[in-house]
C-alpha cells in the first residue's frame, strides 16, 4: 500500500466516525426541540418526492437608464401584484357566471329567468360583488378586465343582465367617479392586456395547471 493511500484510508475512517457521532447529536430523537424549532419550507411534490422550492428573483434586460428602468419595474410589479390578488376571484366568478348563463339559455320565460337569477343572487353577490369591496380601485380595474377574460362579457353587461339596466348605469356612474368604467374590454392586442395575459399564464403555470404545484410543509 502506498503511503498516500494509507493516509486517505485513515482519513475516511476518521471522517465516518466523526459524522456518525455528529449525526447522533443532531438526531431529532435526542435533540431538545422547542416551539421555535419549526421551519416553514416551500416544497413541490415531484412524482411522489418532496423537493425544496424557491422562486428566483426576476431578471430584467433593458437599455433604459437605471432611473427609468426602476419606474417601469415598479409599474409592472404593481400590475403583477394586482393580477395575483384578483385572478382567483375572477376564476371563481367566471365559473359561476358562465354556469348561470348556461342555465339561463335553457329557460324561455322572462319571469322564470328572473326567478332563477333570484335563486342564485346570494351566490352571485358573494363571488362577484363582495370581492370588489375588499379591493383598491386599481385592483378593481384589473379584476373587471379578468372577469371579461373569463366570461367574454364586460361587467356593465353582466350587471345589466342580472340586475337590470338601472343598476348597471348606477354602478357605471360610481365607477366613473373613481376614474374607471364597467365597460372595460379585454384584448391581447393591447400592450396592457398582453402584460396581464402573460402574468395569468405565469400563475396558471405555477398553480392551476401545475400537477407539481408548490405547497407548504412544517418540518422540525
Amino acid at each position: 500500500m502506498y503511503p498516500h493511500t494509507k493516509y486517505c484510508a485513515c482519513f475516511l475512517i476518521f471522517s465516518c466516525l466523526v459524522f456518525h457521532s455528529f449525526a447522533q447529536d443532531i438526531n431529532p430523537k435526542n435533540a431538545p426541540w422547542g416551539p421555535k424549532d419549526t421551519i416553514i419550507v416551500s416544497l413541490i411534490d415531484y412524482n411522489g418526492e418532496f423537493l425544496p422550492y424557491r422562486e428566483l428573483e426576476m431578471v430584467y434586460v433593458s437599455k433604459l437608464p437605471p432611473v427609468k428602468l426602476a419606474k417601469v419595474i415598479e409599474k409592472y410589479n404593481r400590475l403583477r401584484n394586482a393580477v395575483y390578488v384578483t385572478y382567483p376571484y375572477a376564476r371563481t366568478a367566471g365559473i359561476t357566471l358562465n354556469d348561470v348563463a348556461a342555465h339561463l339559455s335553457t329557460i324561455e320565460g322572462k319571469s322564470d329567468k328572473k326567478k332563477y337569477i333570484k335563486s342564485r343572487e346570494k351566490e352571485l353577490k358573494q363571488k362577484f360583488s363582495d370581492p370588489l369591496t375588499n379591493l383598491s380601485v386599481y385592483q378593481g380595474k384589473v379584476l373587471m378586465k379578468l372577469i371579461n377574460r373569463q366570461t367574454g362579457n364586460n361587467c356593465f353587461n353582466i350587471i345589466k343582465e342580472y340586475k337590470g339596466g338601472l343598476n348597471a348605469r348606477m354602478y357605471q356612474t360610481v365607477a366613473f367617479f373613481f376614474g374607471s368604467t364597467l365597460k372595460q374590454e379585454y384584448s391581447t392586442e393591447e400592450a396592457y392586456d398582453r402584460q396581464i395575459e402573460s402574468i395569468v399564464k405565469e400563475i396558471d403555470g405555477i398553480w392551476y395547471n401545475n400537477p407539481n404545484r408548490p405547497s407548504v410543509s412544517r418540518t422540525p
